[in-house]
């Protein structure tokens, strides 16, 4: 494996899996990941084609803000993350259970 391609692999951090992403796996072929925040759509589209040998039609991306919450009696910030809608070309699928 290329240097290349092990920066790609560490470019998608985790499927989201709630409500919204399956109703837009069904709906549209659009699967949702938790990304890096420093990565670009280009390195996103190229590291789901590498990973899970798929072709990627489009790739959104949306800047998370953190929540302010209260811990005890001090304020606090989760951390601000990305997440990225990819869009499957017709005929291609990811089955995350067999994956």
């Amino acid at each position: 494996m290329s240097i290349e391609n092990s920066k790609l692999a560490n470019v998608l951090l985790a499927p989201i899996v709630s409500e919204k992403s399956s109703i837009a796996a069904e709906a549209e072929s659009r699967i949702v990941f938790k990304v890096q925040r420093d990565a670009t759509k280009p390195q996103i589209k190229k590291s789901v084609e590498l990973m899970f040998d798929v072709e990627v039609d489009s790739v959104q991306v949306l800047n998370v803000k953190g929540k302010v919450k209260r811990f005890g009696r001090t304020l606090g910030k989760r951390s601000d993350w990305k997440k990225a809608y990819v869009k499957l070309k017709p005929g291609h699928d990811i089955e995350f259970s067999a994956a």
